[in-house]
């Protein structure tokens, strides 16, 4: 298909507002340059030219050609795609399909990234319509919206969920489970997801992984530290928890009973404010803050017996709470002094729910028939953390 430009200097100044030249210029040979992709590549498969009369064994002949509609960053084009029956090893003639444009596709991978990154920032369907209108001259309606976002999210979903952990240098674990809103069936469904946050040696927090296993049973932790495990995370130097029986246990059956877990001091410290009179919360959060944040070990533990002394007397089950976390509620005090200020105050719940609740109020995870692959996708452009210690060392 041969089209003779005018680039005539008169050709390019006459324009009216809001024509650009440059534009015009460029979309008028896009169609000519797609097309010229899929006679190459029906070439290239027929080993032979268009016309060509080579000796040798005939794979399949051309028949004609359809047309198609495509739609990329360059905006939409009705592209003419060369057609030819070719012949099986067992005799059977069928269809050539092209490899660079795949049956019922209409958008190239390039706009389905584009069209799924400003879904997932937070907008709906027909706000993208409107916001890339221009670009795509009017070719993106809420359905195609949906189609690109659910294609494009899976695939990275898929690649990010199975990618290795084995060159991770995670010395921290932060492991925590909560519960999301999201649009299931056309129904507001809360879903539990487990969510595991690593930390490496120079403090950049970094999301492992994320799943949606029904549930915080040991048997759903287990399964969910199987999959770390079997992607290359090695064993961690130190392990922050809620205090989820289910999910102590899932570690101790994979990393052993001498792997470091500290149970959460602000989970810890509402589980005591909820066994106390509401009169009493004050007096109660500061004396298990003076516990808490005591300046040395030894000054832990005194304040440690002194607490159990007071409260055994004037409520008796903030003291059995207190007693219920055991030793795992003080394990930081195997750490270096230098690092327990950062321990002390690092929340599983605040490190994993409040990126999840951000992200899970968008149209992105409210809307999606796919709520994890939408909530990774989104999650993972979303989630910024800073660095909160220097370098984890246990003391000796």
């Amino acid at each position: 298909m041969n089209q003779t430009t005018d680039t005539s200097a008169v050709s390019l100044l006459a324009c009216d507002d809001g024509f650009d030249p440059i534009e015009d210029r460029l979309r008028a040979n896009i169609r000519s340059t797609i097309e010229a992709v899929f006679n190459e590549e029906l070439d290239s498969f027929l080993g032979r030219l268009r016309y060509g009369r080579e000796a040798g064994a005939v794979k399949g002949y051309r028949h004609g050609q359809r047309d198609r509609r495509i739609t990329g960053t360059f905006g939409t084009e009705t592209i003419s795609v060369p057609r030819a029956r070719v012949e099986n090893k067992d005799g059977k003639v069928r269809e050539w399909r092209s490899k660079a444009l795949p049956r019922y596709q209409r958008l190239t991978k390039r706009a389905e990234a584009l069209i799924a990154s400003v879904y997932l920032s937070g907008t709906n369907t027909r706000r993208v319509k409107r916001a890339l209108f221009a670009l795509f001259k009017g070719a993106v309606s809420k359905d195609v919206v949906s189609r690109a976002r659910a294609a494009q999210v899976k695939v990275d979903r898929d690649a990010w969920c199975a990618r290795s952990l084995a060159d991770e240098d995670i010395v921290r674990v932060i492991l925590d489970g909560t519960v999301i809103k999201t649009r299931i069936d056309k129904r507001a469904t809360n879903i539990s997801v487990l969510a595991a946050i690593g930390v490496r040696r120079d403090g950049q927090k970094v999301l492992l992984s994320i799943m949606n296993m029904g549930g915080e049973s040991a048997a759903a932790w287990r399964q969910f530290l199987d999959d770390l495990d079997a992607r290359g995370l090695t064993r961690p130097e130190f392990v922050i928890v809620d205090g989820a029986p289910g999910l102590e246990a899932a570690l101790v059956a994979l990393w052993g009973d001498d792997l470091p877990i500290q149970r959460c001091t602000v989970h810890k410290h509402r589980n005591l404010l909820a066994h106390a009179p509401k009169q009493m919360h004050e007096e109660l959060g500061n004396d298990y803050r003076d516990t808490i944040y005591a300046d040395t070990a030894a000054e832990v533990e005194k304040r440690r017996k002194a607490f159990l002394r007071k409260w055994r007397l004037k409520c008796r089950a903030v003291a059995d709470s207190l007693e219920e976390a055991g030793e795992r509620l003080f394990t930081f005090t195997r750490l270096d002094p230098a690092q327990w200020k950062a321990v002390r105050r690092e929340c599983p719940e605040l490190c994993v729910s409040g990126p999840v609740h951000a992200v899970s109020d968008t149209q992105a995870s409210k809307r999606s028939p796919n709520i994890m692959a939408n909530w990774f996708r989104a999650a993972n452009h979303s989630l910024t953390f800073r660095p909160s210690f220097s370098k984890l060392r246990m003391a000796r």
